[in-house]
């Protein structure tokens, strides 16, 4: 039996919003315009999300720093933007480790600096 994908409906709409901002803008912008672009189409097609909202990490449950996200969307999915030749590993280990200091189970990296969007998957079941 097929496993349903974690918030299908909703990671289908984000990845929309990607698609459509990397169509329209391409590779050659900042990281912040992406982000200002992502926001207003996120806006758009009236999906809640929340900017750089701050995130405790916690160690031996005890908060020990904080994460930024480029956007919590429907408090669910972490959105992270990217505009870099490639995702190298250490960026992806960066949004690995994040997610599984926080109560969230998805990640979404988007890197919109190739002539492809790319867009990387994440899940971490907390134990």
């Amino acid at each position: 039996m097929a496993k349903e994908l974690l918030y299908k409906d909703l990671t289908y709409k984000i990845r929309g919003v990607l698609f459509k901002v990397h169509n329209e803008l391409g590779p050659v912008h900042k990281e912040k315009v992406y982000q200002r672009a992502v926001a207003k189409e996120l806006k758009n097609q009236e999906l809640v999300f929340e900017r750089e909202k701050r995130i405790s990490v916690f160690y031996d449950n005890e908060a020990v720093g904080t994460y930024v996200p480029d956007f919590i969307i429907d408090d669910k999915v972490i959105l992270e933007i990217k505009a870099v030749p490639c995702l190298n590993k250490q960026m992806q280990d960066q949004v690995w480790y994040y997610i599984r200091s926080t109560k969230y189970r998805l990640v979404l990296l988007a890197n919109f600096g190739t002539p492809s969007l790319e867009v990387k998957r994440r899940i971490y079941d907390h134990p």
